[in-house]
């Protein structure tokens, strides 16, 4: 790991304060990242579950800070896809937590995977893949 925790967190809090509204950072290590959401009303959607976006958001953010473990803080590394399964409902008024972890990381492309769950719960409620594009000249 080139980047320790609070290194990240001072990063995103500086180039990304945004970031927050799809989740905090919780543990970063070698190659994954932990971030927790904590669900309110602008997260659910109709039928009181939590949104498809609201999970995908902390999905991308937790392989961004994942990706940023290995390559160091690059603020330009930006994602080029992303796939996502919803495979359960997440339980609504209650955190959400996402782990990434990155599967490959090369020159100029990163690739990981996300589980999301409920708090509490041991079975995910998502699952996604991503690539991120890696700057040439970090």
């Amino acid at each position: 790991m080139i980047i320790t925790f609070e290194e990240l967190q001072a990063f995103l809090d500086e180039q990304f304060p945004q970031g927050a509204a799809y989740g905090t950072l919780q543990k970063l290590g070698d190659g994954w990242a932990e971030m927790k959401l904590e669900v309110d009303e602008e997260h659910l959607r109709p039928g009181g579950t939590v949104s498809g976006p609201a999970m995908m958001g902390l999905a991308d953010v937790t392989l961004y800070a994942a990706l940023l473990s290995k390559i160091g803080l690059v603020p330009l590394a930006v994602t080029t896809n992303l796939n996502i399964n919803f495979l359960r409902k997440p339980v609504a008024h209650q955190p959400i937590w996402a782990r990434a972890t990155m599967l490959k990381v090369g020159r100029t492309m990163g690739v990981g995977e996300v589980f999301v769950y409920s708090e509490g719960a041991e079975e995910p409620v998502a699952h996604s893949t991503m690539t991120y594009s890696i700057p040439p000249n970090r």
